[in-house]
């Protein structure tokens, strides 16, 4: 006998910096109380109001590459000069439990998944779904990342460079959003999940 189970999501989000994938996926956490946020660990500095464990948790080099190789991570990568991986446990916990996991990853992370779950089977890769964040064009990027006050000159200049990069993976994503209007985005994002959760795997019974 097969029964219809509905399936625990493991999404990934991405986007280039300044493109509003934070408060894009906080808009998205409210909605869904129940959907689990990954916290990545880093070996960056905190921003300012950013909280350990809250945020990121925030490692030292050496931690963390102690973590990579004791296979901690679901995925890692150095991005402006700093790790950020995904813990492994907290994610697998989460799934198993039948919670929807929200990664919000940068593109070599989401690349780095999508190639983890080429060779597996089951759970993750069964559960797996990406989006990718747009800006509307490159102005109203360089303007968010001015009006945030997070980096200096230099630093957005990188930022905007390295969108340019970004944009170009975009095509390997399930699905594109563009973030000009926040609560068209919110009302996107929401739907694609609620597609997915719609979409379910069978189950033998028996």
């Amino acid at each position: 006998m097969h029964t219809s189970i509905q399936r625990p999501l493991l999404l990934v989000v991405s986007a280039p910096s300044g493109a509003g994938k934070t408060t894009l996926c906080a808009r998205l956490l409210e909605a869904f109380p129940d959907m689990v946020r990954s916290v990545s660990c880093t070996t960056r500095a905190p921003r300012k109001g950013e909280t350990d464990g809250r945020d990121y948790v925030f490692l030292d080099a050496a931690k963390f590459r102690k973590q990579i190789a004791a296979g901690a991570f679901l995925e890692y990568a150095q991005v402006h000069g700093a790790y950020y991986g995904t813990p492994r446990a907290p994610v697998e916990k989460a799934l198993r439990a039948g919670r929807d996991v929200l990664l919000i990853l940068d593109v070599q992370g989401a690349a780095r998944i999508r190639q983890l779950l080429a060779s597996s089977a089951g759970g993750l890769r069964g559960a797996f779904v990406d989006v990718f964040v747009m800006p509307p064009d490159s102005a109203t990027l360089r303007r968010r990342l001015v009006a945030r006050g997070q980096d200096d000159e230099a630093t957005i200049e990188r930022r905007l460079k390295n969108a340019g990069g970004e944009m170009a993976d975009a095509s390997r994503y399930q699905y594109r959003i563009v973030n000009d209007r926040l609560e068209d985005a919110v009302a996107h994002l929401r739907a694609i999940v609620l597609e997915e959760k719609c979409r379910v795997m069978k189950s033998d019974d028996g």
